[in-house]
């Protein structure tokens, strides 16, 4: 308890400055390199170990980053390990949130309504222009996290993204993250965590983008689910009906 009233006290002081600074730094770039440098230095203040595997390759130009989503924390993480020009996809209730929502705007984040067809649609073809323009983005594919161990099944919307901008992508594992901060839990504890970059999965000319899409997604959610060793709930229907909650229950928020 005394750990965790120590870690969020730090987190919201740190992120009220940082959200400051942002607000007066001008350029976008600039501002993320600031949020990363931010989420590393609350990282080694909340005492939170953090090793990173793999960074060498992520390739020199553009690419889409897909990771495996178990704690509120995964985005700080990314941020703080990440080359800076990426851009969190993220979804757009965060907008909501108090500071929070400002903050992940002056980062240039973007944000995708899950639950209106019509606004995500027009979210999507706004994320379409930015990967063929030249913009690095970084998914959480499970688009929710659950409290138990496992890996849920991936959406396809950043895979038929990368399929038509021809974009590789680069899957991601992040272990230990859950056990910092449980999604059934406000508190969060010490802990290490552990983030892999895997094998870089590209894209064929040869095939259609609907098929692409599935080889890309299939691919990088089984390097993924290798790396971490954890159930796979894409077939649990226990998994399935606690996501369909946290849908709703993110919904009405």
């Amino acid at each position: 308890m005394l750990y965790g009233v120590y870690a969020w006290t730090t987190f919201l002081a740190m992120g009220s400055v940082t959200l400051l600074l942002l607000l007066i730094t001008p350029g976008l770039q600039f501002r993320r390199v600031l949020g990363s440098q931010c989420a590393k230095l609350w990282l080694r203040v909340a005492g939170i170990s953090v090793d990173i595997r793999g960074l060498e390759r992520l390739p020199a130009g553009t690419a889409m980053v897909v990771a495996n989503h178990s704690s509120y924390i995964d985005g700080v993480l990314l941020k703080a390990v990440l080359p800076a020009n990426y851009a969190f996809v993220i979804k757009k209730e965060m907008v909501k949130v108090p500071l929070a929502g400002l903050l992940l705007r002056r980062i240039g984040a973007e944000f995708v309504d899950r639950f209106n067809r019509h606004s995500g649609a027009m979210d999507a073809r706004r994320l379409m222009r930015a990967a063929t323009g030249g913009s690095s983005l970084v998914f959480f594919p499970e688009g929710t996290f659950l409290p138990m161990p496992g890996l849920a099944r991936f959406h396809g919307g950043a895979f038929t993204i990368a399929a038509r901008a021809q974009m590789p992508v680069v899957p991601v594992a992040i272990r230990g993250a859950r056990n910092i901060l449980p999604g059934d839990s406000i508190w969060p504890r010490p802990g290490y965590v552990s983030i892999e970059v895997l094998t870089m999965v590209t894209a064929s000319a040869n095939d259609d983008a609907g098929s692409l899409a599935n080889i890309l997604r299939d691919q990088s959610r089984a390097q993924i689910l290798a790396a971490l060793g954890e159930p796979d709930l894409a077939h649990d229907g226990v998994a399935q009906l606690a996501a369909e909650r946290e849908a709703r229950r993110s919904k009405t928020i």
